[in-house]
């Protein structure tokens, strides 16, 4: 018979780790765009939505 029990411990464990890895993965990403040099030619865009209406 098939032991369904540690089969979902062992994909829970393996989905786990995937997480750990793209969240690591995710802060060094962070870390290196905030340690780089700035962008002096970026701008803003605020896009309104034309159906809205804010006042």
């Amino acid at each position: 018979m098939t032991d369904y029990k540690k089969m979902y411990f062992q994909l829970a464990a393996k989905v786990a780790d995937a997480m750990d890895i793209l969240l690591k993965a995710q802060q060094e990403g962070e870390i290196e765009f905030m340690d780089g040099e700035p962008f002096p030619e970026s701008k803003a865009v605020v896009i309104q939505d034309e159906g809205c209406d804010y006042d």
